[in-house]
């Protein structure tokens, strides 16, 4: 069995210069594949978790898509775009709030925290990680979006 952990990774020939250096940092291989099995668990947790709640999937439908409303920060450039879209789509903030309401028997709360954390889950599930502050295409797991043929991986970035 081959250890490719120890791989040089090598950015297409094709990427300007600027985004040579991002190619290598994003997560490949295995760890990608890992990565996405881990957002498909913590989807289906947090929506199975909602579910348990015995809400209503009006209030999921309602809330679900509110974290992209960061996306309007990429109004203010790249990098604010990046920094906002960022804060909102980390768990730290919705795992904090899960605590809370758990701690403090919050019913409501609990639910806008699952519903986040499975928005956040779907999101990464996608491919559509954390963003750098070049572009909106340029996340840890890859860059997201239209891309030329010789670029494009496969779904779990596994080559």
């Amino acid at each position: 069995m081959t250890d490719h952990s120890e791989t040089t990774i090598h950015p297409p020939a094709s990427l300007p210069a600027g985004l040579a250096n991002l190619a290598c940092r994003a997560v490949r291989g295995m760890p990608r594949l890992l990565l996405r099995l881990e957002a498909v668990a913590v989807f289906c947790l947090a929506v199975a978790g909602y579910a348990r709640l015995g809400e209503g999937f009006r209030e999921f439908a309602l809330l679900f898509l509110a974290p992209d409303l960061s996306l309007a920060g990429y109004l203010a450039g790249q990098r604010t775009g990046a920094l906002f879209y960022n804060s909102v789509h980390s768990y730290i903030v919705p795992m904090a709030m899960l605590g809370v309401a758990c701690i403090a028997y919050d019913h409501f709360l609990l639910s806008v925290a699952l519903i986040w954390i499975a928005h956040i889950g779907l999101d990464r599930m996608l491919g559509y990680g954390l963003k750098y502050g070049t572009s909106f295409a340029d996340t840890h797991l890859g860059r997201v979006g239209r891309q030329k043929a010789s670029q494009r991986g496969t779904w779990l970035g596994l080559q």
